[in-house]
C-alpha cells in the first residue's frame, strides 16, 4: 500500500465586520475540524502525528491569508495550507465595509508503505 486518502472534512468561516480573510479562514477550518473526532489514525496504528493533512482556503483575495495562522489551528499532523481565489465577498449598504466568507477543505492522509517500512 501507499498513501491512502482517509478524510474530507469541509467548513464555512465569516468574518462579519473586520474584513480579515485570515480571521475567516481560521474560522472555516475551525468549522471542517471541530464537529469531529478522529481516531482513524490510531485505528490502523499510527501516531497522530503521521497524519498528512492538506488544507486548502478559498477566499476572495487569497494573499490577505496568512497561511501560517491556519496551520497553527492542527492540533496534530503534517499540514500544508493552499490559498486559492474562491469563497465569497459581499458588501455592505453603505459600501465601506465587507462580509468576507472563506472555505476551507482539510483532506487528512496515510501512508502506509512509510508504516510497513518501520
Amino acid at each position: 500500500m501507499a498513501r491512502k486518502r482517509m478524510v474530507v472534512e469541509i467548513g464555512m468561516g465569516t468574518d462579519l465586520q473586520g474584513q480579515d480573510y485570515t480571521k475567516a479562514a481560521v474560522r472555516a477550518l475551525k468549522d471542517a475540524l471541530w464537529h469531529n473526532s478522529l481516531t482513524i489514525a490510531p485505528a490502523f496504528g499510527f501516531d497522530k502525528e503521521k497524519m498528512q493533512i492538506e488544507v486548502s482556503i478559498g477566499v476572495a483575495k487569497p494573499d490577505q491569508v496568512d497561511k501560517e495562522t491556519v496551520k497553527a489551528v492542527l492540533p496534530y499532523g503534517q499540514a500544508t495550507v493552499e490559498v486559492v481565489e474562491g469563497g465569497l465577498d459581499i458588501p455592505s449598504d453603505c459600501g465601506t465595509k465587507t462580509t468576507v466568507i472563506a472555505n476551507a477543505a482539510a483532506v487528512v492522509y496515510l501512508d502506509f508503505a512509510e508504516e510497513e517500512a518501520a
